[in-house]
């Protein structure tokens, strides 16, 4: 599917990115990717490991639309992955988080309109269901923006899809490096926000296949859920470091208990392997979501369920966590 194409990723300095070039490189033969951040640093480093024929590295900010207008020419696929992620960094600084993940969404839509990309996946995250903080508030606003974008293409090919995942194992800023690093600089305990707290776990090998894969399903307008386990905060903690006691230091402002990536006033449509939301507004052409670009054929649950961390059917095992966090 990727042979010969252009592939643009913003944001591609990052976990998601490096790891996403490194299986299309693996899989593929593109005929270019480029990666488009806004860091020279970052890609000065990445380009060190990656320096492939096809690679271009384009310093840019998706708040900047004309730049974008330019590092799209001739682009087919575009993943989107740059945001600013940090919550409570989200809450004292609102107004450069809404720049970002709200005004560089936009900007996304309409240069990959104007330049007739084939096909556009944003990344999104479990905090735009049902937001309590900014972050998640503006990631919402994003994955809204990105569904409706199919309204708007007009006679141009371009479709617009968003992939909704958890906490990555092993990325940058995530608990599992945060604790190991405790445990290396010989902390005497391991700081937890709520011993009840439970989260979604996704390998990253798993979120970049995933997000592959739905541009080959791909309708335009679903918002992508794939079936991940969960895990108790507190067996990360003992997995991690078995002899050190932990601290509960309470949760953060804007933090949840448990994650949810379907809330139970959406519309669902359960697969396999994944679970798709609905669009909420009517496109100009009608499209059966209950069955995939492929053919495969889902099951339509309609409204009233669920899918958060705390009653989710999987589990991470004790076994199965060490062997992760020594991967990381």
């Amino acid at each position: 599917m990727m042979n010969n194409k252009n592939i643009l990723i913003t944001g591609g300095t990052g976990s998601f990115g490096k790891k996403y070039t490194e299986i299309i490189l693996s899989k593929y033969k593109p005929n270019k990717i480029i990666i488009f951040s806004r860091d020279e640093l970052k890609q000065y480093e990445m380009a060190k490991s990656f320096s492939d024929e096809c690679m271009r590295y384009f310093i840019g900010d998706v708040r900047d639309a004309k730049r974008l207008d330019e590092a799209m020419v001739g682009v087919d696929f575009v993943i989107h992955a740059a945001a600013l992620k940090h919550v409570p960094i989200a809450e004292y600084n609102p107004m450069e988080c809404v720049k970002t993940n709200i005004d560089g969404a936009k900007n996304i839509i309409n240069s990959a309109i104007k330049n007739e990309v084939d096909s556009v996946i944003a990344l999104s995250t479990d905090k735009a269901s049902s937001p309590i903080n900014l972050y998640g508030a503006t990631k919402l606003v994003s994955d809204k923006l990105f569904i409706a974008a199919n309204n708007i293409t007009g006679k141009r090919k371009t479709k617009f899809s968003v992939v909704r995942y958890g906490n990555v194992i092993g990325s940058r800023g995530s608990v599992i490096p945060f604790f190991k690093q405790l445990v290396a600089d010989g902390a005497n305990e391991l700081p937890i926000t709520d011993d009840k707290m439970t989260r979604f776990m996704i390998t990253l090998d798993h979120g970049v296949n995933f997000v592959l894969d739905n541009f080959k399903i791909m309708h335009g307008g679903e918002i992508f859920i794939p079936k991940i386990p969960s895990i108790k905060i507190t067996d990360l903690a003992t997995a991690i470091a078995p002899n050190l006691p932990y601290k509960i230091i309470g949760i953060r402002a804007g933090e949840k208990m448990h994650e949810v990536m379907i809330a139970i006033d959406d519309k669902v449509i359960e697969f396999d392997n994944y679970y798709i939301i609905t669009p909420t507004i009517s496109f100009n052409h009608f499209i059966d979501y209950s069955i995939n670009a492929k053919g495969e054929k889902g099951k339509d649950i309609g409204i009233g369920f669920e899918y958060n961390s705390l009653s989710n059917n999987q589990w991470i095992d004790s076994s199965e966590l060490i062997k992760m966090i020594n991967e990381v």
